[in-house]
């Protein structure tokens, strides 16, 4: 009975070292073979040596990466060569990676999952590097293409009348998303396209919010002799007029209307030019009064008044004030409040 035990132990010792044996074997067989289920971006390399798999990687994966990445947006497209890139595909270290995977683990557990046909199911990154400051270089152009500041809307007097610049959005290529993309792009194989979305920041003043903010506006052009006054941004009546004379200029500039009255009094100014009524106030009405009908201040004693010196409007003629004809003077007083916003050009 002992020797028919002392038989059996020996026939199973046997068997288990060939087993092993076996086992040990065939994963040596397989050191130099990647484990099937690794990929690297839509290349297989399973079962493959590692010269078929550097065979492989170099048609399917680094010729493919070779090829330039664009960036498009609005109909423009914006290039990035490899060659700009500076663009270094690894693919022996590629290779040397799946390798390393595939031998994780103990033989017998290499070998199970060999038989087994589990395999390993991984995808590898390609081993690429690329210039980063090229691709910095490329986000900074497609950034002074395409960003621009929020513009608000807004209104622009000018001696030929109002200009009405609309809202604009303002657009921004976010720097370091973008390197992003690109940065991954650089990466895979095929048609390397980014349409990247700017980040859009809206505009908070809009043309309604200028036409009640500018209910009147009067523009004043002195070298075309002509006063315009509008009505919620849009122009409603355009009058004749007489400016300074030389050397009594009428004031340039941004003002607004500061008094208003009907047959004014005239102050006459303590100047050679007023002779011997310097100083005196004319009652208003008289015939002595140049001040006719309607008086609207703006500054520094000048402003907008009637005269019945007809012949004088679309000259310069006056000290320094605004004239308008009668009838156009008190139409205009009518429609204008103190405090209407006047521009002299």
């Amino acid at each position: 009975m002992r020797s028919r035990s002392f038989i059996a132990v020996v026939v199973i010792l046997v068997v288990l070292l060939g087993g092993a044996a076996a086992v040990y074997a065939y994963d040596s067989s397989r050191a130099d073979t990647i484990a099937a289920g690794i990929t690297v971006g839509d290349v297989d390399l399973g079962g493959l040596t590692a010269p078929q798999a550097r065979a492989v990687l170099g048609r399917g994966m680094a010729r493919p990466l070779r090829g330039p990445v664009k960036v498009r947006y609005k109909g423009r497209t914006f290039r990035l060569s490899a060659r700009q890139a500076r663009l270094h595909i690894d693919v022996d270290a590629t290779v040397r990676d799946a390798l390393a995977r595939s031998r994780e683990g103990n033989l017998l557990t290499r070998t199970v999952r060999d038989l087994s046909g589990r395999g390993v199911r991984l995808d590898l990154d390609m081993h690429v590097s690329y210039s980063r400051r090229a691709v910095a270089r490329l986000v900074r152009r497609v950034k002074h293409a395409f960003d621009r500041p929020t513009q608000e809307a807004a209104v622009s007097p000018s001696a030929s009348g109002l200009a009405v610049t609309p809202g604009r959005r303002g657009l921004e290529f976010r720097g370091p998303t973008l390197r992003a993309r690109i940065g991954r792009e650089l990466l895979l194989p095929g048609d390397r396209v980014v349409r990247p979305r700017p980040h859009v920041t809206p505009t908070h003043t809009t043309r309604a919010d200028l036409r009640r903010g500018h209910p009147h506006y009067i523009t004043i052009d002195r070298s075309g002799h002509r006063l315009r006054y509008y009505r919620n941004l849009r122009l409603a009546a355009t009058y004749a007029i007489a400016v300074g004379q030389v050397g009594l200029e009428t004031p340039a500039g941004l003002y607004s209307i500061q008094n208003k009255a009907v047959d004014p009094a005239w102050h006459v100014p303590k100047k050679r030019w007023a002779g011997r009524l310097a100083g005196k106030v004319i009652p208003g009405g008289r015939a002595d009064n140049p001040l006719k009908s309607r008086w609207m201040g703006i500054v520094d004693g000048a402003g907008i008044h009637g005269t019945d010196d007809v012949s004088s409007l679309g000259t310069n003629a006056s000290h320094g004030c605004i004239r308008m004809s009668i009838p156009d003077v008190k139409e205009l007083y009518e429609r204008v409040p103190v405090g209407a916003p006047v521009y002299i050009g």
